[in-house]
């Protein structure tokens, strides 16, 4: 990994605080990381209003969501939400959409049919927003008529926010290779699935007449490091006991035994409780856990790390699971 490409990102979730979160983005800007990407996934923590916190007490570090999904936000509301975030970060944010999950979805009244219809009509219409056009647009999951961004009072030129799809499965992947300027790649998967990814998202390059070069890959990387090898790996065991039971599509992703999953999904609740995590976790093999994240002492860490940018990651973006997050930003520093 050359010095003028390497490249490293930080991402949050609801570990820490926001205040917590709004340190670490500030010490990792300060170590050279390029990028913070803020979650917003489960019915907790929304991306934008840590985002706006990370771009106002910063100055140089990019902004992203990582990812928000494109069903719950109208897509007037959507692009101009980007909009005001350009406005107080310019040239900082990144716009990570993914098409979200069952159960969640379903739960709170989602109907997630046709994903794929419904990610491309919203990148269209949202570039097409952000690129200050006057819209009218009659999809099957967006139907606007003459709207534009209204702007007064400000910047009416087109704005550079680049739009990221958190794929995920196949078609989504190759599509996204096709209309997005980059895949954020999913974490709890190991570097092999990377492989394949990185042939969808070429093959949906070409049809629009790119290379994949062309495709930034930012990914995901669960990364839990601390210099006692097995305290890094129960933390990141903590993560992956949840996700492995709640998010389906990550579990296919990741080739985690079925019988492992069954096992996890009967102990835990929803949401779960920490005497369910702890219980389930017995069921996660260590070498599972070694495969899936970046777990273990800086060394082995950077070591894993570095395995995800050999198999086509553009910029890992890494979840600190274990305590010490300034060892994890330390051990991972670009300057």
């Amino acid at each position: 990994m050359s010095a003028e490409k390497k490249r490293m990102a930080l991402y949050l979730q609801d570990k820490h605080s926001l205040q917590d979160g709004i340190k670490y983005c500030q010490y990792a800007e300060s170590k050279g990381f390029e990028a913070v990407w803020q979650a917003e996934s489960r019915l907790v923590r929304d991306a934008i209003v840590p985002m706006a916190a990370f771009a106002a007490t910063t100055k140089n570090l990019k902004v992203g969501s990582g990812v928000i999904n494109n069903w719950t936000r109208n897509i007037g509301l959507l692009a101009s939400t980007f909009l005001t975030l350009d406005d107080l970060a310019p040239n900082r944010v990144i716009c990570g959409i993914g098409a979200w999950w069952d159960p969640l979805a379903k739960n709170v009244g989602v109907d997630r049919s046709r994903p794929l219809k419904a990610m491309r009509e919203t990148v269209e219409v949202l570039r097409r927003l952000l690129n200050m056009e006057t819209v009218t647009f009659d999809g099957d999951f967006h139907k606007v008529n003459g709207i534009k961004l209204d702007v007064v009072h400000g910047n009416t030129d087109p704005r550079n926010v680049p739009i990221m799809i958190g794929a995920t499965g196949p078609k989504m992947m190759e599509m996204t290779g096709e209309i997005a300027d980059g895949a954020c790649l999913n974490y709890c998967v190991s570097p092999d699935y990377n492989v394949k990814a990185m042939e969808l998202l070429e093959k949906g390059a070409k049809k629009a007449g790119r290379s994949l070069d062309d495709i930034d890959r930012p990914q995901l990387i669960v990364c839990s490091v601390d210099h006692d090898e097995n305290k890094a790996r129960y933390a990141a065991k903590w993560l992956l006991t949840q996700y492995l039971a709640q998010q389906p599509h990550i579990a296919k992703a990741s080739n985690t035994p079925q019988e492992v999953v069954d096992k996890i999904q009967e102990t835990l609740g929803w949401p779960a409780t920490k005497e369910q995590v702890e219980k389930a976790m017995q069921y996660v093999p260590d070498d599972l856990v070694d495969r899936i994240s970046a777990s273990g002492t800086p060394e082995q860490a950077k070591k894993k790390v570095q395995e995800y940018i050999d198999h086509g990651c553009t910029c890992p973006i890494l979840y600190p699971m274990a305590d010490d997050v300034q060892l994890m930003i330390d051990t991972f520093a670009v300057n």
